[in-house]
């Protein structure tokens, strides 16, 4: 446990503008929002970015904290609600981009891809595909721990859930994403 103030105490003179408190609390939450951010976006100078973001919303929020609150989950949504911002800005930038190059992708040459390269692709997209059409909470909780890597607990932080509805959503997920490998193709499965 960091030595000072207490976090309460911090949120507090945070509330009344103390630049001391405001300093401290970055010093004591940069390094976890950074790992955070960065296992999110899976890149560090833009985890930079997010979570200095997270900071200048916090001082231009100061005013209207609640000191009751607990600030370590409220930092760690702010983190993921501006990740997955990033993340979904970024993922309509590549979709524009693959429109504008859709007629070359359309037309690859014949000895392109070998079939079971063909069959891996297309089993990747569909996957992506079922992966966005998952239940809001649901595709959260499974992509934060199966491509972010963070314990169910970290998971039930972020999301304000207990850890047994983090699992029960995770364990939906996996159960949706098989019934749609296998009725997509079962031969793909046996490969």
């Amino acid at each position: 446990m960091p030595s000072g103030p207490s976090l309460d105490e911090l949120c507090r003179r945070l509330k009344a503008s103390d630049q001391e408190a405001f300093a401290e609390i970055f010093r004591r939450f940069r390094a976890d929002l950074l790992r955070f951010a960065t296992s999110i976006v899976e890149d560090a100078w833009v985890a930079h970015d997010l979570v200095q973001d997270v900071f200048v919303a916090l001082w231009n929020l100061r005013a209207t904290l609640d000191p009751s609150l607990p600030l370590r989950p409220y930092l760690f949504k702010m983190t993921r609600n501006r990740a997955y911002r990033y993340l979904r800005d970024e993922r309509t930038h590549a979709r524009k981009h693959a429109e504008l190059s859709s007629a070359a992708r359309d037309h690859p040459p014949d000895d392109a891809m070998t079939e079971h390269e063909h069959d891996g692709a297309l089993l990747h997209r569909k996957l992506t595909a079922w992966i966005d059409a998952l239940p809001a909470r649901q595709r959260e909780a499974l992509l934060l721990a199966r491509y972010h890597a963070l314990s169910h607990q970290e998971i039930a932080t972020v999301m304000g859930i207990s850890p047994r509805t983090v699992n029960n959503h995770i364990v939906r997920a996996l159960e949706h994403l098989q019934r749609c490998v296998e009725a997509f193709e079962p031969t793909l499965l046996e490969r």
